[in-house]
């Protein structure tokens, strides 16, 4: 997916995937996956989509700022244990 926010690209085919969590089993209409990405600028991002249910029943680029994207890691590892 591609994305343009304040005239920054985000791209996921050609941006780094930091990190992946998901929530629920494929084909589960309340789960949904979050990616963390950085793209070559620099910038990171979350590509978020889910089934019909979830938070994100449609495809979503959300950006991250740098000082949060340890919080988001952090966060997702305690989610996964």
């Amino acid at each position: 997916m591609k994305k343009v926010i304040c005239n920054i690209e985000y791209d996921t085919d050609a941006s780094e995937l930091i990190m992946n969590k998901t929530y629920g089993n494929f084909g589960d209409p309340w789960g949904y996956e979050e990616r963390l990405y950085k793209n070559a600028g620099g910038k990171y991002f979350v590509y978020c989509f889910g089934g019909f249910n979830s938070p994100y029943p449609k495809e979503v680029i959300k950006r991250i700022a740098a000082n949060k994207v340890e919080n988001w890691i952090e966060d997702t590892k305690r989610t996964m244990t």
